[in-house]
């Protein structure tokens, strides 16, 4: 079991930057994937930013060049820097964790954290 923590949402202008953190349950190296996704009002959840066990990252084309997903292994924690923000990005950003094995993936959820960008 995997129990994530989010932390970091808020209000900002157009234009702002806001930095999220998500601390996992467990030592981050145990989990093959940990992401970041977002779901707005009336839309689908979408995967914003994604960094594996090994250090590589994705980060959705919407989003690249303003958003940086990194992560702390003393700490257990991955973090979603996000700069630039626009009014578009404003959603519930979510914290997810996926560990392979011999089955189906087993992913985790956090709580989730509202991000809000006025214009």
């Amino acid at each position: 079991q995997v129990e994530l923590v989010e932390s970091g949402g808020g209000l900002v202008q157009a234009g702002g930057s806001l930095r999220l953190s998500c601390a996992a349950s467990v030592n981050i190296f145990s989990i093959n994937v940990m992401g970041w996704y977002r779901q707005a009002p009336g839309k689908q959840r979408e995967l914003v930013a994604s960094i594996t066990n090994s250090g590589d990252t994705n980060v959705a084309q919407s989003v690249k060049g303003r958003f940086t997903i990194s992560r702390d292994t003393a700490k257990s924690t991955v973090s979603l820097q996000m700069n630039s923000l626009k009014p578009e990005d404003t959603a519930v950003y979510y914290c997810n964790a996926r560990r392979f094995g011999m089955g189906a993936p087993v992913e985790y959820w956090g709580q989730g954290t509202q991000v809000t960008v006025s214009s």
